[in-house]
């Protein structure tokens, strides 16, 4: 997955993964190479590292293009609460920002550490560990999410409920499919209908939309009918159905797509960039990713390109 890039010191401080002639490297804000292309794939930065791949192996930079961990893994993930979880030999492990190992490779799949639990997978079930690899709840799920607001969606037997941190449900497996909290609501599907619950388990928006995103700044995409449009926390439209697809707001502005083409809307639906690109990504920090076929750039708030479409 690309990772534009997250963590405590921000995109304002650290470059962005750009690709020129099949080499990946680094920009800055202002479109000036900062790490020159030499990478054969490249994710953002998430708490001051980012990884890389050399020679099919992954390991870690540091903003100016050192590598600060030597590639060696077989795949390399994000670096969330000082802790990544990496890929060698068929099984994940983590390790800290010196490439220690901190936790060895001994489970199926590994997510990120969130809320000081994260997501394994051993024999084909799911539970969750503290950072120290014990268990903190038991593989015993079909499926797990990570912790936001205190609460995870799992699913047991084909059903969707919420755990907290000691693993006991708080919203029993009730639903068709969930996903995490965000700005205190979880969408939820019953009966091929999705709607949002609180953290409560009460139904807030009744199930009524073909599909939804998450709520962001009091805003979720929701269909209905065959098109996108925006919701407030009671369900109600602000931003009439009209779009082919819809993604989150990030801050002020969302990525809508009309026509075959993505643009960005401001919250009251108006576009401030117009419909222009094969593919755009939610803006974090000021920038967003978009495609041009397959040229990949970035652009500011205003439409600006950062960096024009390269590939």
């Amino acid at each position: 997955m690309f990772v534009l890039g997250s963590g405590a010191a921000g995109l304002a401080e650290n470059p962005y993964p750009v690709i020129v002639s099949d080499r990946w490297g680094y920009t800055d804000r202002k479109g000036t190479l900062t790490v020159n292309p030499q990478f054969e794939r490249a994710e953002g930065f998430s708490e001051d590292l980012a990884a890389v791949r050399v020679n099919k192996r992954w390991g870690y930079i540091d903003a100016t293009g050192k590598l600060v961990v030597n590639p060696q893994f077989d795949a390399a993930d994000p670096f969330h609460d000082g802790l990544a979880a990496v890929k060698l030999g068929g099984r994940y492990g983590y390790i800290n920002r010196d490439g220690k190992y901190v936790i060895n490779p001994q489970f199926d799949s590994a997510g990120r550490f969130s809320e000081g639990r994260a997501v394994v997978k051993l024999k084909r079930r799911y539970g969750y560990i503290d950072r120290s690899g014990n268990p903190a709840i038991n593989p015993q799920f079909d499926g797990a999410g990570d912790f936001a607001a205190g609460l995870a969606v799992v699913e047991l037997d084909d059903r969707y409920g919420f755990i907290n941190g000691a693993g006991k449900f708080v919203i029993n497996p009730q639903f068709d499919r969930a996903e995490a909290f965000s700005d205190g609501l979880a969408a939820i599907k019953l009966n091929r209908r999705w709607g949002f619950i609180n953290p409560s388990g009460e139904m807030v928006i009744q199930p009524q939309f073909e599909a939804v995103g998450a709520f962001s700044k009091n805003l979720a995409p929701a269909r209905l009918n065959g098109l996108w449009g925006y919701v407030d926390p009671t369900g109600r439209f602000v931003i009439n159905p009209q779009f082919d697809d819809a993604l989150p707001f990030g801050k002020d502005l969302a990525a809508v797509k009309f026509s075959r083409r993505w643009g960005f809307i401001n919250r009251e639906g108006k576009y401030t960039i117009n419909p222009q690109f094969d593919e755009a990504e939610s803006f974090v920090d000021g920038v967003a990713r978009v495609k041009l076929g397959r040229k990949t750039g970035y652009v500011n708030t205003a439409g600006q390109y950062l960096w024009n479409p390269t590939n």
